[in-house]
């Protein structure tokens, strides 16, 4: 069983370590779905923790339909994040059809060589992802990240199952989205997958006391105000559940 969670600030991060997660995905911008993080974020966050570091390689919100600006845009994040300590990169190229983008892919892969690469959620943007899992097997990548193409994995539990069937060993499936301590354990037995990724996210409002109501710096009203940061107890939870599920296959296992 393998635990990821999703950070953007060292203070996460070092809760997620602290709480039992194996390694985190780090990125920006949680509001677009994560971008890719600063050098510097990217660089206190490798001193801080010394578990998985895997940096998201994405260059804006939006779709996963990228220009030639962008992509070399990408190649330049993956080459630094390999310099500044990553130990795996976490990336998603659709074509205008919204199938994978097998040749580009494939590139970025062999250009993180030899760091383990991530297919996110991009793969839910596609018509079938069990369908699309191919072209990201040919592409190189090791692992995907999904939710089987829903609003979050429970709803989307079929489609992972057949994701984990289509695979057959050869590339890792690890299921998004919803994923809580309460969740966890049905989506790992009925979808028979061994690695989730959560954000375990909480809200909390900001310490600022004075408040400018009728100034907004971005789309979202009192987005300002508003901060999310990964507590240690919520990952400990989530552990903690994969813990006791490792337990129970082991007392299944004929001795």
């Amino acid at each position: 069983m393998r635990l990821e969670i999703c950070v953007d600030s060292v203070e996460s991060a070092i809760a997620a370590e602290r709480g039992g997660a194996h390694q985190v995905e780090l990125c920006t911008d949680l509001l677009e779905g994560g971008i890719t993080p600063s050098a510097g974020l990217i660089t206190s966050v490798r001193k801080s923790i010394a578990i998985g570091l895997f940096v998201m390689i994405r260059p804006r919100g939006g779709d996963f339909c990228y220009s030639d600006l962008e992509f070399e845009v990408m190649q330049e994040e993956i080459r630094h994040a390999r310099r500044l300590g990553a130990d795996g990169i976490v990336l998603g190229l659709l074509n205008e059809q919204g199938g994978v983008d097998v040749p580009r892919t494939q590139q970025l892969v062999e250009l993180a060589g030899p760091l383990p690469v991530t297919f996110h959620r991009a793969i839910d943007m596609t018509p079938q992802p069990s369908r699309a899992l191919v072209g990201v097997l040919a592409a190189g990548a090791r692992r995907i990240l999904t939710s089987g193409g829903a609003h979050n994995a429970s709803l989307g539990i079929r489609e992972i199952e057949r994701m984990v069937e289509t695979a057959q060993g050869r590339i890792a499936i690890m299921a998004a989205s919803g994923i809580t301590a309460d969740t966890i354990a049905d989506i790992a037995k009925q979808a028979g997958v061994t690695e989730f990724h959560s954000s375990a996210r909480t809200e909390f409002s900001s310490p600022a006391q004075f408040r400018k109501k009728d100034v907004a710096m971005g789309d979202i009203r009192d987005r300002e105000y508003k901060r999310f940061v990964v507590r240690e107890q919520s990952v400990r939870a989530l552990a903690d559940s994969l813990e006791r599920l490792d337990g129970k296959r082991v007392a299944v296992q004929p001795g």
